[in-house]
């Protein structure tokens, strides 16, 4: 039996701001789930499994969202990875269709968030991140901010610190992933700034400004996964685009080596991604446009280390070298990013595997990379998990 997986639909919602829209998580997972199966030309009927993230929410609220959609019995998974929860569901559709169980499932993720910074709700248990946190505060003072921008304004303050990148170098970052959502439908924000402009934006925490950080967000995103066998007696072979290597992985003592970058996933991040060229055969070298979890500018900066797209210590040149726009070596987080599209937790990575798919299918519009052979994606969320996709176009 063949092991090929396929994405064969895609759809997401727009990404709101809190409260922004009268709508509640089972209209978001309608509305993404009704756009992946039109995109994938199929009835939900044929759906054989599905998988929801959500990371806010009662124990159910995957079934209730698939109400929405059909009640076909189908076995139905939840799914909360922190901020990987979106690609966690598509890691786990993806290995039901590898493994032979189903034919075709369907990853839903939304998210129906709070306004401000992240916060916990269960006070009378373990936090999962105190002992993150407490590496940190071992290491560097403690601050007013929220804890999610000191972790990662941490990050960008060590590479500051080994390899000389200033402040301007992470407002670059958000320069450019704004300028990216100009073109995207779908974004929570679709302004332009310039690089004085995210610079004057209020200090969140050094070197973070406002407009380095992704903001809350409601919406959802989906993703309709299909073997061989199903695209090939539903010739959808035009549409399909293949995941050809993919890799989660967690915390390992690593995390705590005394490195504010490896409490943010560097280490496990680098892990998955090696684990991902090995399996698909490809490498940076081979890819033409990246999604990645750039929650603060800072981490987008750290990231291209991770993912290998050049030497330790380098990341900063490819900014300033323009490497990661239009007209540079990649083009990363085309769609803006987490910074400027929108971060609703649960939907985040099928919305990243919703932008690759309109990539590798040149229908990206006024975002579309030219010549797109091969795509990536990297998605993390604290305590920890990083989930790293290859996809390319599908082959007979």
């Amino acid at each position: 039996m063949s092991n090929r997986v396929f994405v064969i639909g895609v759809g997401m919602t727009k990404f709101e701001k809190p409260g922004g829209r009268d709508w509640d998580y089972p209209d978001m997972g309608r509305e993404a789930g009704e756009r992946a199966l039109a995109d994938a030309g199929i009835d939900y009927s044929l759906i054989e499994q599905a998988v929801v993230g959500y990371v806010y929410g009662d124990s159910t609220c995957g079934q209730r969202a698939l109400y929405e959609l059909g009640m076909t019995g189908i076995p139905c998974i939840n799914v909360n990875n922190n901020c990987s929860t979106g690609s966690s569901a598509l890691y786990t559709a993806r290995n039901y269709v590898r493994g032979g169980i189903a034919d075709c499932v369907l990853a839903l993720g939304f998210e129906k968030m709070e306004r401000g910074s992240l916060k916990g709700h269960f006070s009378d248990r373990t936090p999962p991140m105190k002992r993150l946190i407490k590496e940190m505060w071992g290491r560097r003072e403690r601050a007013e901010a929220p804890v999610a921008p000191q972790m990662f304004g941490n990050a960008g303050r060590e590479y500051m610190e080994r390899y000389g990148a200033t402040r301007e170098t992470f407002a670059k970052i958000a320069v450019k992933n704004h300028r990216h959502s100009v073109n995207n439908p779908n974004s929570q924000f679709r302004d332009e700034y310039s690089l004085d402009e995210i610079l004057a934006a209020p200090m969140i925490y050094d070197p973070l400004t406002k407009l380095q950080c992704c903001p809350t967000s409601d919406g959802g995103a989906a993703a309709v996964l299909a073997s061989e066998r199903f695209v090939r007696e539903h010739d959808l072979w035009d549409q399909a685009v293949e995941i050809v290597g993919q890799a989660m992985t967690t915390d390992t003592p690593e995390t705590f080596d005394g490195s504010d970058m490896g409490i943010v996933g560097y280490h496990y991040a680098k892990k998955a991604a090696l684990m991902v060229y090995e399996e698909s055969g490809l490498g940076p070298e081979d890819v033409q446009v990246i999604e990645l979890h750039d929650c603060f500018s800072a981490n987008e900066l750290v990231t291209y280390e991770a993912l290998g797209l050049c030497e330790p210590g380098k990341a900063h040149l490819l900014v300033e070298e323009e490497a990661t726009t239009y007209g540079g070596r990649w083009v990363v987080n085309p769609s803006g990013g987490l910074i400027s599209k929108g971060h609703p937790l649960g939907a985040t990575g099928l919305a990243q595997c919703a932008e690759l798919t309109w990539q590798l299918r040149g229908t990206a519009d006024k975002r579309q990379v030219p010549s797109v052979k091969a795509a990536l994606q990297h998605n993390i969320g604290l305590g920890g998990a990083a989930v790293v996709t290859m996809y390319t176009k599908a082959s007979r």
